[in-house]
């Protein structure tokens, strides 16, 4: 709810502040006093239009501040929460709205700068302003029909249309995306066949390459290969003087005088192990001289094996040992070109079914709807004749839209397959017509309350602003709608700016706004009556400034009666 509204050098408005409670609040002063500077203080917070012509003549800016009190409703904090993106502390929500003196404006919420399309968009979950000029929520069919769905009890109807509207739309997309899918990797199938019989052909293994390479290097230097081991073979162990009888005859030479010295001990013992190992390496080179031999048919397959490595290697943008793989990738892609279609196919059915229960879970809520429908506009008829209406009708329209036979097409919007709008034709013999259009403020606020009064347990919106609902009503209306109000306010906190006495009696709490001249400026003040201060503005507003004790004694007696009929 609204706990606190400030404003500083807009217009007529020098620095006023009001502390707003719970209940209906009644604001009322002289025409011209400031009460719409008031309502269009707030207008900005919640995002209106703003103009340099409201800032204060002499000032460089002009301010408007709110106070929100969320604590009461954890749903609308996170609705909140979610539209700011980011916490909320203490369960308050403070918007600024400052206008400069060149007419640029900026927003804050909860001190960090934020567009107005964001203070837009908090507006309608915040508070719901009636009037002749300001944004009415209650005339977007939208707004209409989340609050009739709200009214019927429709909660479990639409979640069960928007689960098989859900599961209907995934098949959908899923199928689309096959369909994307499938056209696109289709233009890419005779390509990627080429790749794959080119790729097959060639019959690449894991690791050959690096194979191949090494034996061609091993056959293209047999020669020297053949040289170096001989020649190995006879250093090591055939010559004369090999390495390997070198290191014998110092073994042999060292061992008797070990026990003297058992370092030369040590010594003979690596010798002679450093002695047999020279043999044994000696053979390896003997065998290996013996065993290589020149192959120049074997020599030239592998560098034509080789030469074809590299060519697809380069076409194909990888390295020749990773052909073996973009073949297997190649045939990933074509295997799932053909996954796709069959998979496609395999849709159709799930999709027709998924198509058949949405249409079911559409009517059942189109159903629903049209018995909510008739009920609620009985019960809003019912309220009009105490509203000074009772020539008026209302009727609430559902117009089911055809959802046809193609599973394939996309499916009707969450809200529902229908088209919801409130009728009203305020006159005997005018055609009844949708409530966005009716131009009367006055009919339309009284409407409003109608609506709202009927609504009053299912709508959220937690502070209610009525502005010129006494519009052309005499006294004996005006304690009929104070009633009204004063019920509406035991669910939301009702604001009412009203020049009816009968009005303002049902109120929990009143304010006057009032216009004063000091030094030569004029400024508008508000401030809360208790008491008998209470007492003298009723009274003021019954016979002006010029008012009897006789007329005191009036307001006393319409404030206790409105008090006694149940006023909050």
């Amino acid at each position: 709810m609204l706990r606190e509204l400030s404003v500083q050098n807009l217009a007529l408005i020098e620095d006023a502040r009001v502390e707003l409670r719970g209940g209906y609040c009644a604001w009322t002063g002289e025409t011209g006093a400031g009460k719409s500077l008031l309502l269009t203080a707030l207008g900005l917070v919640l995002g209106g239009k703003a103009s340099l012509e409201l800032v204060r003549s002499g000032k460089e800016e002009a301010r408007a501040a709110a106070v929100f009190d969320l604590s009461a409703d954890a749903e609308l904090r996170e609705e909140v929460e979610a539209i700011l993106g980011g916490p909320i502390d203490d369960d308050q929500l403070i918007l600024t709205r400052r206008i400069g003196s060149n007419g640029r404006s900026v927003a804050h919420a909860n001190g960090l700068p934020v567009p107005v399309a964001t203070l837009r968009r908090l507006a309608p979950r915040l508070i719901d302003v009636h009037g002749q000029h300001e944004t009415r929520t209650l005339l977007d069919p939208d707004r209409q029909r989340a609050l009739l769905d709200a009214y019927g009890g429709l909660e479990a109807v639409v979640a069960s249309y928007r689960e098989a509207r859900a599961a209907h739309d995934s098949l959908r997309r899923t199928r689309l995306a096959l369909i994307e899918a499938a056209e696109r990797r289709r233009r890419e199938r005779d390509l990627l066949a080429f790749e794959r019989d080119e790729l097959s052909a060639a019959d690449p293994k894991p690791g050959e390459y690096e194979e191949l390479s090494r034996e061609a290097k091993r056959l293209a230097g047999s020669e020297a290969i053949r040289e170096a081991a001989a020649e190995g073979y006879a250093l090591l162990y055939d010559a004369e003087r090999s390495a390997q009888a070198l290191l014998g005859k110092v073994s042999r030479r060292l061992e008797p005088l070990a026990d003297a010295v058992p370092e030369l001990g040590a010594a003979s013992a690596t010798l002679s192990r450093l002695a047999d190992e020279a043999r044994e390496i000696a053979y390896t080179l003997r065998d290996l001289a013996e065993e290589t031999g020149d192959d120049p048919k074997r020599l030239d397959r592998l560098e034509s094996r080789l030469a074809l490595y590299r060519k697809l290697s380069q076409r194909f943008r990888c390295e020749p040992d990773g052909l073996a793989a973009r073949l297997e990738e190649v045939e990933d892609q074509l295997a799932a070109i053909e996954r796709d279609d069959a998979d496609l196919q395999q849709l159709d059915a799930p999709l027709s079914q998924a198509w058949e229960a949405l249409k079911v879970a559409a009517r059942e809520l189109s159903d629903a709807r049209r018995r909510t429908c008739k009920a609620f506009a009985r019960a809003v008829q019912a309220h009009l004749k105490d509203l000074n209406l009772g020539d008026a009708r209302l009727a609430v329209q559902l117009e089911p839209e055809p959802m046809g036979d193609d599973p394939t097409a996309c499916p009707p919007p969450e809200s529902g397959a229908d088209r919801i709008e409130i009728l009203f034709a305020p006159n005997p013999g005018e055609p009844i017509r949708p409530l966005r259009k009716i131009a009367s403020g006055g009919e339309l606020s009284r409407l409003t309350l109608a609506i709202k009064t009927v609504l009053a347990g299912v709508d959220r919106v937690p502070t209610l602003v009525f502005d010129e609902i006494d519009t052309g009503v005499g006294g004996r209306l005006g304690a009929v709608l104070g009633k009204k109000l004063a019920a509406l306010a035991e669910h939301h906190q009702v604001i009412c700016v009203t020049h009816l006495p009968q009005m303002a009696s049902f109120a929990s709490h009143q304010w006057v706004i009032r216009k004063r001249t000091s030094k030569g400026r004029t400024r508008t003040t508000i401030e809360e009556l208790v008491a008998d201060d209470r007492v003298d503005e009723l009274a003021a507003m019954l016979r002006g400034d010029s008012a009897a004790e006789s007329t005191r004694q009036e307001a006393i007696a319409m404030l206790s009666e409105a008090q006694a009929a149940g006023a909050r």
